[in-house]
């Protein structure tokens, strides 16, 4: 347990480089056998790209470290609940676990509004552990838009 709050540190270091550069501050890291090995951050304004988003972009990276497109024995720590987009990719890289931070009421897709995380019918299910340092990813997001509603009123 105290690994995964140090993994979530740095998935939240990741959602900041995305708030640097005013994208929706989201991050993500990817560990196995106790190594990061994949990192992402929303970049999806930045790219101009539906799927840049910071899960897409850590598998990525891991897949390339790996050599492989299977991530089994991987763990990703992410600060938001993934999307439908990504909760797919999640389960077809063969992640064994996901970390989340905080709740996506609005299109989680690990047990929110959906979970494709564990349907049973698909051919592998990721195991979830939900709000890891909650407040700390839920209270980045609350900052960005509150600070973007600002901005739009000016």
């Amino acid at each position: 347990m105290e690994k995964d709050y140090l993994y979530m540190k740095e998935a939240i270091i990741q959602a900041k480089k995305a708030y640097a550069i005013n994208e929706v501050p989201i991050g993500c890291v990817i560990v196995y056998e106790d190594k990061i090995i994949g990192r992402g951050y929303n970049r999806r304004n930045t790219d101009k790209s539906t799927l840049a988003h910071a899960e897409i972009l850590a598998i990525k990276e891991a897949s390339n470290y790996l050599e492989d497109w299977r991530l089994d024995g991987c763990k990703m720590y992410v600060t938001l609940e993934p999307c439908p987009m990504c909760a797919g990719a999640i389960v077809q890289g063969r992640l064994s676990k996901i970390i989340i931070g905080a709740k996506n009421l609005k299109s989680g897709s690990a047990g929110s509004i959906v979970n494709i995380l564990q349907v049973d019918q698909f051919n592998h299910q990721v195991e979830i552990i939900s709000g890891i340092m909650e407040q700390e990813c839920a209270a980045l997001l609350k900052q960005f838009f509150s600070e973007l509603r600002n901005k739009e009123k000016r």
